[in-house]
């Protein structure tokens, strides 16, 4: 068995468990948002309402280290742009696995861009982590998304993903596709775990419960959910609710 196998069990133990996970890298793209003001209080306090695995970028580990569970899985993020340059869809790699293996890391994470000018040198930098973190024993999750007119459509984010699953991703985030039918086809055209992401911000809690609650019982294998999440305050409260669904698996929220 790889390493790579060895994480994977870890960050999805069994069928019924699906993975709480939270991107917290949005502060290299869109700047000191509400929420991400300072990460250790959030860390902390998301670690206590369940969540499994926290992603975030290389310089922010040592933000987070100190209060870092044992039982919490670490994700290195090492795809980044901003929205202060000319081309923020164009994703750059800014790091290595060799350096997120010594921070600490189980997992890694890209994100391509599809329908953009530039999503052949993403798919080319995909392709190069996938590598590198194949030497290493670390799985990839490529953030998968599609910009522009069409982005929403069920059959580009299907196309999409398994794109980026063939390149050799071994969990792919994407956008919620419109339905739960659609949801079900994508994990059918998936051949790896498939998380979904917050995207938008929904209207309230309860949308947000049942979205999750979809994805459980769509077949995917967990959420990967940031600013739906921790720009609602108090955020304990939904993130035990969260668990709840995908710990449980079988339960889902009342309505």
């Amino acid at each position: 068995m790889s390493g790579a196998q060895i994480r994977l069990r870890r960050l999805f133990p069994s069928p019924d468990r699906r993975l709480f996970s939270v991107p917290l890298d949005h502060s290299v793209s869109m700047g000191p948002i509400d929420g991400l003001e300072a990460m250790a209080p959030l860390a902390t306090e998301l670690q206590e309402g369940g969540v499994d695995l926290l992603i975030v970028t290389k310089g922010a580990v040592r933000e987070i280290a100190p209060v870092l569970l044992p039982r919490t899985l670490l994700g290195i993020h090492l795809s980044a742009s901003t929205s202060l340059g000319p081309n923020p869809d164009r994703k750059v790699l800014v790091g290595t696995v060799e350096e997120a293996v010594a921070l600490g890391a189980d997992v890694v994470s890209v994100q391509v861009n599809f329908a953009v000018p530039a999503e052949g040198e993403m798919l080319a930098d995909l392709g190069s982590i996938v590598d590198q973190a194949r030497s290493l024993g670390v799985p990839t999750l490529c953030m998968t998304y599609l910009k522009g007119p069409g982005a929403d459509r069920p059959e580009a984010i299907r196309h999409a993903c398994r794109a980026v699953a063939d390149l050799g991703a071994d969990i792919v985030k994407t956008a919620y596709p419109g339905s739960e039918r659609e949801l079900t086809r994508l994990v059918a055209t998936t051949p790896v775990p498939v998380l979904i992401g917050g995207g938008e911000r929904a209207g309230n809690d309860q949308e947000l419960l049942a979205r999750v609650a979809e994805t459980v019982r769509s077949g995917c294998r967990g959420i990967c959910i940031g600013r739906n999440l921790f720009q609602r305050r108090p955020v304990l409260p939904l993130a035990r609710e969260f668990a709840e669904i995908l710990h449980g698996a079988s339960r889902s929220p009342s309505t």
